[in-house]
């Protein structure tokens, strides 16, 4: 059985995680295996949303995928796969620049936990320019966001970005 891990700090997440959490969520119950969605708690970040914020929209989003579970963690990836029992990392690769990067990260995780194997997806092409970083700009100067994300999470940032610049 596969029990993988689709790891990130999703804030928001967008229609390009969603399609990398789809097709994991395929993979894995081809061996009757499970995702775990692992909401990334970065103490070094500032994210927009909460963790428990994020937490909820991938539960939501992710509402009709019964082999798939959201959770977060903080701390090393490899420590969080030891506590889910998790032997596959599954990593999301937009374009060239991400795999360098990508493959150091899997290479490292492999010499700290033999155990864990890292699969790299292709992210669809009509996503590979998407990232939760230019949705969180765009939403900023008050652009529209519906084709990047789900309508609840478009509601959400939309929400968010009024909390923040009224402060």
């Amino acid at each position: 059985m596969i029990r993988a891990i689709y790891p990130g700090s999703f804030d928001p997440v967008t229609f390009g995680h969603i399609d990398v959490i789809k097709r994991a969520s395929r993979l894995a119950a081809q061996t009757v295996g499970e995702l775990i969605v692992g909401v990334l708690n970065n103490g070094s970040k500032t994210p927009l949303f909460t963790i428990d914020e994020r937490v909820s929209m991938l539960l939501e989003v992710t509402e009709g995928l019964s082999n798939v579970k959201v959770m977060s963690f903080s701390g090393l990836l490899v420590d969080f796969a030891r506590q889910t029992n998790a032997n596959v990392v599954v990593r999301g690769l937009r374009a060239i620049s991400d795999f360098e990067y990508e493959l150091q990260m899997a290479q490292t995780n492999r010499k700290m936990n033999p155990q864990v194997d890292t699969m790299f997806l292709a992210t669809g092409l009509e996503y590979s320019y998407l990232s939760s970083t230019i949705v969180k700009e765009v939403a900023f100067f008050h652009g529209d966001i519906h084709e990047f994300v789900p309508e609840s999470v478009a509601k959400r940032v939309q929400e968010k970005v009024l909390e923040v610049t009224r402060t």
